[in-house]
């Protein structure tokens, strides 16, 4: 009896051991952006709580300005499985869920808090369903922000200052669309190629939300921007399914509590940033100059008639959520 009793003691402590040494499960986090943007900062955050809540059993690296890979290929590595997260794009999901592309129709939104209230809602749901029915699990909306526009040519004032102007936009088809309404010559680019592509004049513009301008340092590399807000666009927190799957109830309820507070502290420092930002755009030299957006949406009808051709119902849907966020 005393030796199976040391024996089932040693088992024990053998167990015990074992467990306290057991190292921890890693996820690899991507996303394209520099180190110093609001969605990297929400990233580390991310990542502070998921170690926390789990008690360092479940640990997440994050890499970001591209490393594994631009967008497109980092949607690509979650469907396949062999990226296990990624804070990515609106344009590269749209590829894969095209109904994500609507969520940029030409000035449908403007303000950031209300396409907040529409992405947290009905709307949100209805997109992450069609995620997952492509092996992405959608863990929050984190802001991209309101689009403005910038380039080496002119101040964009009217829809007829775009005319012939080569302007650099996400591989998304709504940005290309509205460009195209508006006169100009939409180039899709990989972001991590257009702050060479600006510099050596391979386009004239680009269009991106203020912060993701200045982090960039675009305003280096460009003299106007137009104050345009034409566009909207969310910032997709993804999980591939074949990771999600491996993972335990409350794993994953630990990656979902830790992504909305990763979401809402991206989304308000990306609120703040924006107006101290834009001061510090101007005082590089660059021109800034407001825009009346109704001649702009009047020239952008097109694109509403072509989209409600292909996906009529949930553009109907998402329409009324953003007027009745509106008020």
């Amino acid at each position: 009896m005393k030796f199976a009793s040391k024996l089932f003691l040693s088992a024990v402590m053998t167990g015990a051991l074992l467990a306290g040494t057991a190292e921890a499960r890693t996820l690899r986090l991507g996303h394209a952006t520099s180190d110093t943007n609001p969605r990297h900062l929400a990233a580390q955050l991310f990542a502070k709580k998921v170690e926390e809540a789990s008690g360092g059993s479940l640990k997440i690296t994050v890499a970001g300005n591209a490393q594994f890979g631009d967008d497109v290929e980092m949607m690509t590595a979650l469907r396949l499985g062999t990226l296990d997260m990624s804070l990515n794009s609106q344009g590269s999901l749209a590829g894969v869920v095209p109904e994500a592309a609507t969520v940029g129709l030409p000035f449908l939104f403007s303000d950031t808090r209300t396409a907040w209230k529409v992405l947290d809602g009905p709307v949100g749901d209805d997109l992450a369903k069609l995620a997952a029915s492509k092996g992405l699990v959608m863990l929050a909306y984190l802001d991209n922000g309101i689009r403005v526009t910038t380039n080496n040519l002119r101040p964009i004032t009217k829809p007829e200052d775009l005319k012939g102007i080569k302007l650099r936009v996400p591989p998304d088809p709504m940005g290309t669309d509205t460009f195209a309404a508006l006169g100009a010559n939409p180039t899709p680019m990989k972001f991590s190629e257009l702050y060479l592509a600006l510099q050596q004049g391979v386009v004239d513009g680009q269009e991106n939300p203020v912060v993701n301008i200045y982090h960039s340092k675009f305003h280096e590399v460009q003299k106007y921007l137009s104050l345009t807000r034409h566009k909207y666009e969310m910032t997709p927190f993804l999980v591939s399914a074949i990771t999600w799957k491996t993972l335990s109830p409350k794993e994953q309820d630990i990656l979902r509590k830790a992504a909305i507070e990763a979401r809402d502290y991206q989304r308000e420092l990306a609120a703040k940033e924006e107006v101290e930002l834009l001061d510090k755009i101007k005082a590089a030299g660059v021109q800034v100059n407001e825009v009346d957006a109704a001649p702009f949406r009047a020239a952008t009808q097109s694109v509403y008639d072509k989209w409600r051709g292909q996906y009529g119902e949930f553009i109907g849907k998402l329409t009324a959520a953003a007027e009745a966020g509106r008020s």
